[in-house]
């Protein structure tokens, strides 16, 4: 075959190998698109965006070596106060 002729045979085993890896790429494709998929995907997004939301805040109350940070749990606990003194001075006032 050296005139760039393929066999009967060499044709057909392209065809083949042409058909499974299409098959492979179908398969793939209806697997990505498949409404579980999707859901698991999103759920999995879901929980990696929490976890890091939840360490991004906990890093601004705990140091790195897992002791917790003084100033900034002072600046909550004013903070959580001064809210709970503005709720009851305004629910007072409401009231008059």
């Amino acid at each position: 075959m050296a005139d760039g002729t393929r066999s009967k045979e060499q044709i057909q085993a392209e065809i083949a190998a042409a058909r499974a890896r299409l098959t492979s790429n179908v398969e793939g494709l209806i697997l990505q698109v498949h409404p579980k998929a999707i859901a698991a995907r999103s759920v999995r997004d879901a929980k990696t965006f929490v976890a890091g939301e939840i360490g991004a805040a906990k890093a601004q109350f705990v140091e790195p070596d897992g002791s917790p940070r003084p100033t900034a749990l002072i600046a909550l606990a004013v903070a959580v106060v001064g809210t709970i003194a503005f709720l009851a001075v305004a629910r007072s006032l409401a009231r008059r």
